[in-house]
């Protein structure tokens, strides 16, 4: 299994979206599968502000953009969030 941490191609639609699922996958300590568009991941899986700076952190590693806490806070579910992502590395 690949380190969805690890520096990868630039990330864009598709692949951008398998990124993000595979890094929340891993630092929630369950599958990618388990990680949909409509993932609340605090009503789903009880996120808390530490686990949610872990994926940040992890998710500029692997993409290369700045992700603030507070833009993942504000995120409504996973494609809220993977809908960001995809604007910022569009902007780089």
């Amino acid at each position: 299994m690949t380190d969805p941490a690890a520096p990868q191609a630039p990330a864009t639609g598709p692949a951008l979206a398998d990124i993000v699922r595979a890094t929340i996958a891993d630092v929630l300590g369950t599958t990618p599968d388990d990680i949909s568009d409509s993932t609340d991941l605090e009503a789903d899986h009880g996120v808390d502000s530490l686990e949610l700076m872990a994926i940040g952190a992890q998710l500029e590693r692997a993409l290369g953009v700045q992700i603030s806490p507070e833009d993942l806070m504000r995120a409504e579910n996973v494609g809220h969030a993977i809908a960001l992502l995809t604007e910022r590395k569009a902007a780089r």
